[in-house]
């Protein structure tokens, strides 16, 4: 079952398998981990390679569709559709080819070479290259990004060091399981630099991958000084399926409680929002500790 990529507004005049996007008025199957997309019984995945996937397992799953297709460009995507372009070839580099997805999509990693390729990956996008350049590339990329290190060495730098402030406890996680919270502390004297993500995601500095990969909770508040940063992860916009998470809260009334009690400047994202974030726009007055008091109070509300 080998599928041809077709661009998306194309894809609309014939039969058509979407992959981590949206359904148009030709799609007969529907791979895609976002919200209100319908998958077939039993594939629904945290990741839309791990569908593709699941969709290469479970013939009885196939439908009479020569093409595949997406609404946008990004890791995740770019896997799905090679996946099933060339089943043959992603079957045997399955674990690697996910984990490139991960890192894209989640901000975790297993291999540096997903990493690696993650970066460049986003660097494509960046310069508005589509799925026709980059998926002849994908391989090449995936077994050795060597290649690329002039893209990715800066940022891979970056996230070494944001990995070794983590081990050496120049950053503390403070985990509270029960709401789904990390506290992130960054000690004043660490020079850190953050690295790109498709939904441009900082953390005061710190890596998002070298973070992501040091907790499994989904909602996260950074502290580096009198900076405060509270995010929620991508995962709780996706369907996400290995394990329940809670509910998104808008903390735009969070926000505004934080604003009366120091007349400030904090913001708050719509939970709708991609990556949603409230932050204090320059430097707080506020002391750590109530800043965590009204927030884990809001949380538990």
């Amino acid at each position: 079952m080998d599928l041809k990529y077709l661009d998306y507004e194309r894809s609309r005049r014939v039969p058509n398998i979407v992959v981590d996007g949206s359904a148009n008025a030709s799609t007969v199957v529907t791979l895609s981990h976002w919200p209100g997309a319908n998958a077939p019984d039993g594939l629904a995945r945290d990741l839309s390679a791990e569908m593709a996937f699941a969709y290469l397992d479970n013939p009885s799953a196939h439908e009479d569709a020569g093409v595949v297709t997406n609404n946008h460009f990004d890791q995740d995507g770019l896997v799905s559709i090679f996946t099933l372009c060339q089943p043959e070839i992603a079957m045997a580099h399955r674990e690697v080819l996910i984990d490139v997805a991960s890192a894209g999509d989640f901000g975790k990693y297993n291999e540096r070479r997903a990493a690696h390729a993650s970066v460049v990956i986003a660097h494509w996008s960046d310069l508005g290259l589509g799925y026709e350049e980059a998926l002849p590339r994908l391989m090449d990329l995936v077994t050795d990004p060597t290649p690329y290190r002039h893209i990715w060495e800066r940022e891979d730098a970056n996230l070494t060091a944001s990995e070794a402030a983590i081990v050496r406890g120049s950053i503390v996680i403070t985990e509270m399981p029960e709401i789904d919270l990390a506290i992130v502390e960054i000690s004043d004297d660490e020079p850190l630099t953050g690295g790109h993500r498709f939904a441009h995601e900082t953390f005061c500095g710190l890596h998002p991958m070298a973070l992501h990969n040091a907790t499994d909770r989904f909602r996260i508040l950074v502290i580096a000084g009198n900076h405060y940063t509270y995010t929620d992860r991508y995962e709780t916009w996706v369907q996400f399926q290995s394990r329940p998470t809670l509910a998104r809260r808008n903390m735009a009334a969070l926000a505004q409680r934080l604003n009366q009690l120091e007349s400030g400047e904090w913001t708050a994202g719509s939970p709708d929002e991609l990556v949603p974030t409230m932050t204090h726009t320059r430097e707080s007055q506020l002391q750590r500790q109530q800043v965590v008091d009204e927030l884990v109070a809001y949380l538990q509300s």
